[in-house]
């Protein structure tokens, strides 16, 4: 008797099943739409903020989009979007975004996912699955003072960027 060799290497997971690994390992509640659609809420220092990520196979697009509970005053709508051009010069990944119907603030980032291997699923590792996910928080609570300054407290938007963004060095 002797022993086949057998390369087995399981198919790669759907970018929405990544997304569940990674919603899942962190102890947050999820609710999935099929194949195409997961979302969950994240607790962090300003905000409760709703994630939700849709794939489009056809595309192969991957579609990450966080909002806050923040809406924006129809009366400042004008210097918030002043304040979203100002913000989305600093950003690497994604954008932000004022939702017309509503006032709604998004933040909003797009990954292409290549499928040069022919599988059914295209490639996005854990790490990548982090990644995205962490932007997507990460740049929301860096700039949730700026709007809120904005929003709220009627400051200019360059105003608003410049104390909101102010670094402190060394320790009182």
């Amino acid at each position: 008797m002797s022993l086949l060799d057998i390369d087995y290497a399981p198919a790669p997971a759907a970018p929405i099943d990544m997304l569940e690994h990674v919603f899942d390992a962190n102890g947050w509640a999820f609710e999935r739409s099929g194949d195409e659609e997961i979302s969950t809420s994240i607790k962090a220092g300003w905000a409760i903020y709703q994630l939700r990520a849709l794939w489009r196979e056809d595309e192969g697009v991957l579609q990450i989009v966080a909002r806050a509970d923040l809406t924006c005053p129809d009366d400042r709508r004008a210097a918030i979007y002043e304040t979203l051009g100002l913000i989305n010069e600093q950003l690497w990944m994604g954008h932000f975004e004022l939702w017309s119907a509503d006032g709604t603030v998004l933040f909003r980032h797009a990954t292409l996912l290549d499928n040069d291997d022919g599988d059914a699923a295209p490639d996005l590792t854990i790490g990548q699955a982090e990644v995205l996910v962490e932007a997507a928080v990460d740049e929301f609570e860096r700039f949730y003072p700026v709007l809120q300054l904005v929003m709220f407290a009627d400051h200019a938007p360059a105003d608003a960027m410049a104390a909101a963004l102010f670094e402190t060095v060394g320790e009182a």
